[in-house]
């Protein structure tokens, strides 16, 4: 495994470009299943997330050209499979969305336990849910598979959460089955849009995507496509906090301004000095304040993805910050190393913390044990005193690509070591 060595007390200025979302590549990878024709994607990002993805498609019987790159053909003549490789599987959350596909495609799918950040509290139990309701069923003798030998068939659907991969798995599930299918309660994030946007460009019937009700008319086949992923808006907020911490002056690229409000809105109430433009988000030097209290919701509320990064902003800002994420509890636990640093922390309960700031921050060895909270604990490394190791920083890289040269791009001293 290999760490993360920052040197803090370098302030971040010039200009970097997010990539594509993470969020929106990894469903619309699983959608170019569910056609025979080759689907090519711009703006991909160069995680392992995808990298992960591409090979569970390889698995699975497509071609994907172009691995590594920002842009992927994708080829899907046959399956070959039904089964993804549990070894992949085990590592990132998206391979759920490969059994919609599958399903439409051969009639079964054999799924595993998905893995990403916190595996073990993120049920699949709505996803599941859905496409029985769709037509299928467990099939004998293998409770981790699903059957639907007859086909898919359009359904009247109401999730029990308005969870992203659970409404992205009954689109993914609907586009083909016979029939009309509505999904109330429907997540309306960027990337749930997106994702039905291009399986619209794929000659599906969909509309409503972006709101609570999504209605489906399935279609007998689908064809070919390109498609640019737009820019990852938690990505742009991730670098607009590190410049924030570190008193610098930065141009955030690539990510859309009605992605960015919800964000850029919470961090004007630290104090960030930010203008925010299609495609351009400027972060200037700001003296930081106190927000009182910061709580994650539904899109557009403010995203769960962006906690971790604005409890260490607010270690940085004078007075108290009442952070709430009632989604995962986990995410809060993977940042007391804070306190470790010097930071005044009080963990209320897993769902509620309260940072009192400002505090200077101090170096040490910290562990990045999920994805966002790692990227969490580079910021806070960059703005401490003294050198910082943080691994593993394979974790970090599922969703930032080429960290170490875009931070040094940036002014910082960082180096990989392992």
């Amino acid at each position: 495994m290999a760490a993360l060595v920052v040197q803090g007390g370098r302030p971040l200025s010039g200009v970097v470009t997010v990539e594509g979302n993470k969020n929106a590549a990894l469903p619309i990878l699983a959608a170019c299943l569910l056609t025979r024709e080759r689907c090519v994607l711009d703006n991909v990002p160069r995680i392992r997330d995808v990298f992960a993805m591409c090979e569970l498609l390889e698995g699975l019987g497509a071609r994907v050209d172009g691995k590594g790159t920002s842009t992927l053909g994708v080829s899907c003549q046959e399956i070959r499979s039904t089964d993804p490789d549990p070894a992949l599987v085990a590592r990132i959350r998206g391979s759920v969305l490969l059994t919609a596909p599958l399903l439409a495609r051969a009639g079964r799918a054999g799924f595993g336990e998905s893995g990403g950040d916190f595996p073990g509290r993120r049920s699949v139990t709505t996803h599941r849910r859905a496409l029985l309701a769709l037509g299928a069923s467990p099939e004998a003798g293998d409770a981790r598979a699903l059957a639907a030998a007859r086909g898919l068939r359009g359904a009247s659907l109401y999730l029990d959460e308005a969870s992203v991969t659970a409404t992205e798995t009954a689109l993914l599930a609907a586009v083909t089955a016979s029939g009309t299918t509505e999904i109330r309660n429907a997540a309306a994030e960027p990337h749930v849009a997106e994702l039905a946007r291009f399986l619209r460009s794929l000659g599906a019937s969909i509309e409503g995507e972006g709101t609570s009700t999504i209605r489906v008319e399935g279609a007998r086949s689908l064809g070919g496509a390109r498609h640019r992923i737009d820019g990852d808006f938690v990505e742009a907020g991730s670098w607009a906090v590190a410049a924030a911490v570190t008193g610098g002056t930065l141009e955030v690229r690539g990510a859309r301004r009605l992605d960015m409000e919800p964000i850029v809105a919470v961090l004007s109430r630290f104090g960030v000095d930010a203008t925010l433009e299609d495609g351009r988000l400027q972060v200037r030097p700001s003296r930081l304040e106190g927000a009182g209290r910061v709580t994650t919701g539904v899109w557009p509320g403010f995203p769960t993805d962006m906690v971790s990064l604005v409890t260490v902003l607010a270690t940085q800002a004078s007075g108290s910050t009442l952070v709430h994420d009632w989604l995962y509890e986990l995410r809060l636990f993977g940042l007391e190393q804070l306190s470790g640093m010097g930071a005044d922390l009080f963990l209320c309960d897993p769902h509620r913390i309260v940072v009192t700031g400002p505090r200077k921050l101090r170096g040490r060895s910290l562990d990045s044990r999920d994805l966002r909270s790692g990227m969490a604990l580079v910021v806070a490394a960059l703005c401490a005193d003294g050198e910082s190791r943080v691994e593993p920083l394979e974790t970090i890289e599922r969703g930032y690509a080429q960290l170490v040269e875009r931070f040094e791009s940036l002014g910082a001293r960082v180096r990989r070591e392992g």
